[in-house]
């Protein structure tokens, strides 16, 4: 049987309700357009409201609701941007597998439940306050403006503009994202973040380990439950990558419903360190699920991270979501690809 027909026929899709909203045919139609984009069927742009979505990427942006981008592939949940005021930061909740169509990324796991699982941009030690842990008063990393470039029948394109504030505090950073969503094929698909920070104020981070951008993945890709954490060079668990350099970091295993599947999910780093610490960033490493390079962590307990007013910083992630190993994927050739 085609990896295609297996997973549209046996998949399940495992996440929180709420995924699929039944709308009554009055409901649907006085739902205004212009806050979904669709790619349509061949020739056709816009399709009508209940239309049979399948074979191609849809989003859902639904302004009246929760605040979040909702992506479909197949007319199944592939992913969701999570914007909503009340949080920390934006982060993307699921991520799910090629196959099994279960998230490989968690949210909210023990024993650290702020990890959210594609997280984005926060950081934690910055003017005075906490834009990745304590509460939101103590800072927050808040969406602007989520907007739908394109939605094409494998790729969806997205920015957002985000401000860094905390209360009784003007913003002091305003980053810009766009995003770019391609399911390349049916063993693996891409998740790729271009990113520009822009200071309001001169901004000063102090050394902190973990928070700019990473995943915390599910538990059963972990090796604390029998997953696998390897990097480009094919070192293998948290106490032999933590704090060291590389292309790639992975994590793969078999999953937990469905021991047949293997599925993993892998972070680029740049080939340099935007923010000027080191020559390649580092990794920060854990053997419960997370992964990040972090440039802000490894430096000396009195290192500042200074930025003046009007400067810039930008950089590129990419997160390749695929079926079976790493070695299954060319994740060198996509490193070479996106940082080309």
């Amino acid at each position: 049987m085609e990896r295609r027909d297996f997973f549209k026929q046996s998949a399940v899709l495992a996440m929180a309700t709420g995924l699929t909203a039944e709308f009554s045919h009055q409901a649907q139609a006085a739902m205004p357009p212009q806050t979904s984009t669709f790619a349509g069927k061949e020739g056709k742009t816009i399709p009508e409201w209940g239309d049979n979505q399948v074979e191609h990427m849809t989003t859902y942006n639904p302004d009246f609701a929760d605040k979040n981008l909702w992506i479909r592939k197949d007319n199944q949940a592939l992913t969701t941007y999570r914007t909503n005021p009340n949080q920390k930061y934006p982060y993307f909740y699921p991520l799910v597998g090629p196959v099994s169509r279960v998230s490989v990324v968690s949210e909210s796991a023990q024993p650290w439940p702020h990890h959210r699982g594609v997280f984005c941009c926060g950081v934690d030690k910055c003017n005075g306050g906490n834009y990745w842990q304590s509460t939101r008063d103590d800072g927050r990393v808040i969406s602007q403006e989520v907007k739908v470039i394109s939605a094409e029948k494998t790729k969806v394109e997205f920015t957002d503009r985000c401000y860094w504030l905390r209360k009784d505090v003007e913003p002091f950073i305003e980053d810009h994202r766009r995003y770019v969503i391609d399911w390349r094929c049916d063993d693996y698909y891409l998740l790729d973040l271009y990113y520009t920070m822009n200071m309001l104020t001169d901004v000063e981070i102090l050394k902190t380990n973990h928070g700019f951008f990473g995943v915390r993945v599910e538990q059963d890709l972990a090796p604390d439950s029998g997953g696998i954490l390897v990097n480009a060079e094919g070192v293998v668990g948290e106490k032999e990558t933590l704090g060291t350099s590389s292309n790639w970091m992975a994590f793969y295993g078999k999953r937990r419903f469905n021991p047949e599947i293997t599925e993993g999910v892998a972070v680029f780093s740049p080939p340099n360190d935007p923010f000027g610490a080191f020559e390649k960033t580092p990794w920060f490493t854990r053997d419960y699920g997370n992964i990040s390079p972090m440039p802000f962590n490894f430096v000396k307990d009195d290192y500042k991270f200074r930025f003046p007013l009007g400067s810039e910083i930008k950089v590129q992630y990419r997160i390749v979501v695929f079926a079976g190993t790493p070695s299954d994927v060319d994740l060198n050739g996509l490193w070479k690809e996106f940082y080309a």
